[in-house]
């Protein structure tokens, strides 16, 4: 009966839960979706303050169009190079300090959400980096110190990306099973928001503060940043308010009842399922046919199909302004259907003809790229909440920072791959290059396919039959008989005996020794049926001789 009482709190609509739901309006009721909706707000806007990492980014695009286009003036990187004094080779070292350190970092950052801090502390943590990384930044602009802007990229690069780890880690915790690719659209959309304010709002901000200083320089310059960190602020209050909606959710669902008590270990990476490895190369193979392409793709529009400057850069942001509405749709449509592989080689063969039109062809690039865009949103909606369904619960936070490590060495390292390429032999052997990739990534998700049909996974089932089995298995836990455990067992004094045992533990002595210390100390009432301790043995051996020569005695 224990047993049933413990899996009990792990059914969405098991008796209690329904009890809850009677007593609560759908607002504060944790199994509603109202109040999923609500923490799902709450959790979108978690990630938003990472758009401040394209900061410097985006002062670069407005240098080359303030420069090539002269069409306004806004902040630029001529203006990194007037206000602090830098080179383009300064310049790109706030990418470097922010990419390289996450290649291992994010895996780091994983292992401390399931290990360590825990889901709720761990995202308080990593949003608390984030802001004082940004303020660091920010007081190196004013202080017109460039070594203390790379510390403060360094120390928000800690948080960033492992930030987007807890923001995967809270999403399948409350929407595994119910809207998960339809929440992994949203956020993805919500990112591509981030981007977008970041690229309309901060250079209008500078413009604002240059015009009531009356002059340009680092003081504008840092300024202009330390307004950007209100949004890293407003990620940590995010932060909060979801830590405590977690906790009232734990405590209202009695969650902690279902935690299997296993513990993560480093070494479990090695054990991680065939089908999470092939997941890890799609994403690795597909990103890079995405990102170092739209980083070079402006002019290879311009070169190739005699565009504008400005046409240029907008078709080169078609992908992105596609995905922003494009996402959150076809999350829904993949969380009505379930078949998620068939919806990520779906995804990764239209991105494939996309690179094939490109390269090969002269026709319209309007068309190749709203392909592209509409297939990089499909892929993010159904690739990344797969992870789910191949590893357990407390090794979420460990899988997703994995993932997301091998996939920025995979971009830093192919990012320089292409941009060597691009030199030594032009964009058509780019685009070879990104086909290539993109035919791995077609293979790697034949064989996902092939062994998850072999293993009967739950990757590339129907919702409802996923829905059906995750149902079933619940159903089954609930028969079998698991072993009570009082709640209150960790607070019980130890004994004399425990207390001993544990202290010769922590240095280190022999087993045989506390097995020598165990025969002598054992309480009695847990040594039925042992041997009488030596000292009673020698009291009865002696009284039983006396006996014995007592009786020959009178025999005689």
């Amino acid at each position: 009966m224990a047993g049933r009482e413990e899996y009990r709190g792990l059914l969405d609509e098991d008796e209690d839960d329904e009890d809850v739901s009677r007593n609560m309006s759908p607002l504060c009721d944790p199994t509603h979706l109202m109040h999923r909706i609500v923490v799902l707000v709450f959790m979108c806007f978690l990630g938003f303050a990472t758009f401040v990492m394209t900061t410097p980014q985006l002062f670069r695009l407005k240098s080359y169009r303030c420069v090539c286009v002269c069409v306004c003036v806004c902040v630029c990187v001529c203006v990194w190079i007037q206000d602090m004094g830098l080179n383009t080779a300064s310049f790109m070292q706030l990418y470097a300090w922010y990419s390289w350190p996450n290649v291992f970092l994010c895996f780091l950052g994983g292992f401390l959400l399931d290990r360590v801090f825990g889901i709720r502390l761990g995202t308080i943590i990593f949003s608390s980096f984030v802001l004082v990384g940004q303020i660091i930044f920010a007081a190196g602009a004013l202080a017109n110190h460039f070594w203390l802007m790379n510390l403060g990229r360094f120390v928000f690069g800690i948080g960033g990306e492992s930030l987007a780890v807890a923001q995967n880690t809270y999403a399948v915790n409350w929407f595994k099973g119910k809207e998960l690719n339809l929440v992994f659209g949203l956020q993805l959309s919500m990112a591509r928001l981030g981007s977008t304010v970041n690229m309309n709002v901060i250079g209008w901000v500078y413009g604002r503060i240059e015009a009531m200083l009356g002059s340009t320089g680092h003081t504008t310059l840092g300024i202009t940043l330390m307004i950007a960190a209100s949004t890293c602020l407003f990620s940590l209050i995010c932060a909060l308010i979801l830590g405590l909606l977690d906790r009232r959710a734990e405590k209202i669902l009695h969650k902690e009842q279902g935690k299997t008590g296993e513990v993560i270990k480093l070494t479990d990476v090695k054990d991680f399922p065939f089908s999470l490895w092939m997941i890890f190369i799609i994403c690795v193979a597909y990103y890079v046919a995405i990102f170092p392409f739209i980083g070079l793709g402006k002019v290879f529009f311009i070169e190739k199909f005699a565009f504008s400057t400005v046409l240029a850069s907008f078709i080169n942001s078609v992908v992105y302004i596609i995905s922003a509405p494009a996402s959150p749709l076809l999350g829904f449509v993949v969380d009505r259907t379930g078949r998620n592989i068939l919806w990520v080689m779906l995804a990764v063969i239209t991105t494939l003809i996309s690179h094939m039109m490109l390269a090969f062809t002269f026709w319209n690039p309007w068309i190749a790229m709203c392909l592209l865009g509409l297939s990089y949103s499909l892929l993010a909606c159904a690739l990344w909440p797969m992870v789910a369904f191949v590893v357990p619960d407390h090794q979420l936070g460990t899988a997703y920072g994995f993932m997301q490590s091998i996939q920025n060495l995979g971009l830093a390292l192919m990012s320089m791959a292409a941009g060597s390429i691009l030199d030594l032999r032009g964009y058509l052997f780019l685009e070879v290059f990104f086909i290539g990739c993109l035919c791995l990534a077609l293979l790697a998700v034949v064989l996902l396919y092939l062994y998850d049909y072999y293993k009967e996974g739950d990757l590339n089932l129907s919702a409802s039959t996923r829905a059906s089995r995750i149902k079933s298995e619940d159903v089954e836990r609930l028969r079998v008989p698991q072993p009570s455990v009082d709640d209150r067992d960790h607070l019980k004094p130890l004994s004399l005996f425990g207390l001993r045992n544990r202290y010769l533990s922590r240095l280190g002595v022999q087993k045989d020794a506390a097995r020598r210390l165990s025969s002598v100390e054992e309480p009695p009432e847990t040594k039925a049926g042992k041997k009488r301790p030596s000292a009673e043995r020698r009291r009865l051996s002696t009284t039983s001789r006396a006996e014995t020569a007592a009786g020959e005695r009178a025999r005689m």
